[in-house]
């Protein structure tokens, strides 16, 4: 049986300040996964959006894996990226009213990857009580509350 990696997406963002902690986990084996290694990384002149699309693009080129892999994420803007991508491309990235799309750059960069890597995105359920979660979920969380503690630490 081929094995599967998994690696877990999020981001804190203060929108404010336009600043936020994207972080991410690798593991190989749900089952067994140390979340102390989670890593994070500091982002400036960023929003929700843009950080999670940030975060998700140092994760893979951080990780920069030959094998197929998952990528768990709360981001419909990723999923809905994947869906987009003809359009956006075909429209050289311009709106109806001909401007620039917001994050053009990063798209752009977000679809090489997609044509580099082999990988698949998964949509995780955010804030779920605790005991409804999956295995997957819980790891999701772990992340999640790393990226909340980073920008936390980072403002006080």
């Amino acid at each position: 049986m081929e094995k599967i990696y998994n690696i877990f997406v999020d981001g804190s963002v203060n929108p404010q300040k336009k600043i936020g902690f994207g972080s991410y986990l690798f593991c190989d084996d749900i089952n067994h996964h140390d979340t102390k290694k989670i890593k994070s990384k500091f982002f400036e002149d960023t929003s929700s959006t843009k950080l999670e699309l940030q975060t998700f693009i140092w994760a893979l080129k951080d990780i920069d894996l030959k094998c197929k892999f998952v990528v768990y994420t709360d981001c419909q803007n990723i999923l809905s990226l994947l869906n987009r991508k003809e359009k956006l491309q075909s429209n050289n990235y311009k709106t109806s009213t001909n401007k620039l799309v917001k994050n053009k750059q990063l798209y752009e960069e977000f679809f090489l990857l997609c044509e580099k890597y082999d990988f698949e995105v998964i949509k995780i359920k955010g804030h779920k009580k605790s005991c409804l979660k999956d295995n997957i979920e819980k790891i999701f969380t772990f992340v999640d509350r790393y990226s909340r503690k980073k920008l936390r630490e980072y403002l006080a």
